[in-house]
């Protein structure tokens, strides 16, 4: 499966917003080989690094550490948690400081006067992950981010073992200050495929904490919790990767101007189309009043 795909708003028979994006997977018979940076997409295929070194996480945590959160009261007890677990403090974190992608938190926490701290960073949780694992083996903690620590020379490894990738693709610094690799959807999908043949545990944490995974209005969220079937992990820039453990099959898609909503639209389309769940979601486009003025629509080359 191969195909560029146009998310139409279209506002009485105006086409008022046009996004852009690409769908990979399931059929492997047919390639694009444009790279893109995976972001957060990675975070499951790295986390396999926890299991392999014993950190002695539990499911909640393997969430945590594979999720993009929501800063919200449940991820954070879990990563105080796991700091307390590894004997560390926040301070150690070199995610940056970050306000929740909650908005309700976001609120409750300046009501109350509270600071947003490194803690409440969606990427909190794969940072705990790699404090976790450095603490382990003992290496350097001020460093942890950085290219040439043993750390991320593993992690690289693992990112493109597991996607089998061949080559060398464009690296870059995530929004959260540590490598990140660029690859073709394709190879993202396969390293999910190998996540979840070598590791089912780690997919089986994602899929029986879906709110830790994500939280307050996360996609991958949403998917989890409305399927039986699908584990799924978004990445900033419009990428989402959805897979099917039953089918053994998954997809990625990528949507080029990053619109949030229309890769929320998108994704749903594409596995209700599969027949993988049946999860609802609204396609009009409605006045503040309610009053119905146009639809959003879904086509493929």
């Amino acid at each position: 499966m191969i195909s560029n795909f146009r998310v139409k708003y279209v506002r009485d028979g105006l086409i008022e917003e046009l996004h852009e994006g690409i769908l990979q997977g399931c059929n492997y018979s047919v390639i694009d080989e444009t790279p893109y940076y995976i972001r957060s997409c990675a975070k499951p295929i790295q986390s396999t690094l926890l299991i392999d070194y014993k950190v002695g996480f539990t499911p909640e945590e393997l969430a945590l550490c594979s999720a993009s959160h929501a800063g919200e009261e449940c991820h954070i007890k879990v990563a105080r948690g796991i700091l307390d677990k590894i004997g560390l403090d926040e301070s150690y974190l070199k995610c940056g400081v970050y306000p929740p992608l909650s908005r309700s938190m976001q609120d409750r926490m300046l009501i109350k006067g509270e600071k947003f701290g490194a803690i409440h960073n969606n990427c909190s949780g794969k940072h705990l992950g790699f404090l976790a694992i450095c603490k382990k083996q003992g290496w350097d903690l001020d460093t942890y981010y950085e290219p040439e620590h043993p750390l991320q020379i593993e992690v690289k490894k693992r990112l493109y073992e597991f996607c089998e990738i061949k080559g060398n693709y464009p690296m870059t610094t995530d929004g959260c200050g540590v490598p990140i690799v660029s690859m073709p959807l394709i190879n993202l999908v396969k390293g999910y495929k190998n996540v979840a043949d070598k590791y089912p545990e780690l997919i089986r944490a994602m899929m029986d904490n879906p709110y830790i995974c994500g939280g307050e209005d996360r996609l991958d969220t949403e998917i989890m919790q409305n399927s039986k079937d699908l584990a799924a992990k978004i990445g900033a820039s419009g990428l989402c990767v959805v897979y099917n453990i039953r089918e053994d099959k998954g997809f990625a898609v990528k949507i080029h101007d990053a619109s949030m909503p229309a890769r929320r639209i998108a994704v749903l389309e594409i596995i209700n189309r599969l027949g993988w769940a049946e999860i609802a979601y609204d396609r009009t486009i409605k006045t503040i009043n309610g009053k119905v003025v146009g639809e959003i629509t879904v086509e493929y080359d």
